[in-house]
């Protein structure tokens, strides 16, 4: 089992920036993936970016050049910076994990942080 707590959402206007930061414990393989999806009201779960172990990325379009993931592996930690926010980035971001290379391995996640950008 995998246990995932996010932090650092909050209300900002139009611009601004934020941090969010995922705490993953429990059963975490070495090679693995950890990401941010979102979703807003009314709009199915979309990917925001994902960063391998060893250290691929990966973004959505909408968010290329104004988000960065990063992640600490020796403390099981993975950020979002997320800056130039638009009333759009407006969600529910969810922390999850991924094991890779294991056949029908589960996916983790958190309860999520709610991110809400004011125009």
């Amino acid at each position: 089992q995998v246990q995932l707590v996010e932090s650092g959402g909050g209300l900002v206007q139009a611009g601004g920036s934020l941090r969010l930061s995922c705490a993953a414990s429990g059963s975490i393989f070495n090679v693995n993936v950890m990401g941010w999806y979102r979703q807003a009201p009314g709009k199915q779960r979309e990917l925001v970016a994902t960063l391998t172990s060893g250290a691929i990325s990966n973004y959505a379009d909408s968010v290329k050049g104004r988000f960065t993931i990063s992640r600490d592996n020796a403390k099981n930690m993975v950020y979002l910076q997320m800056n130039s926010l638009k009333p759009e980035d407006t969600a529910v971001y969810y922390c999850n994990y991924h094991r890779l290379f294991m056949r029908n391995s589960p996916d983790y996640w958190g309860r999520g942080t709610q991110v809400t950008v004011s125009s």
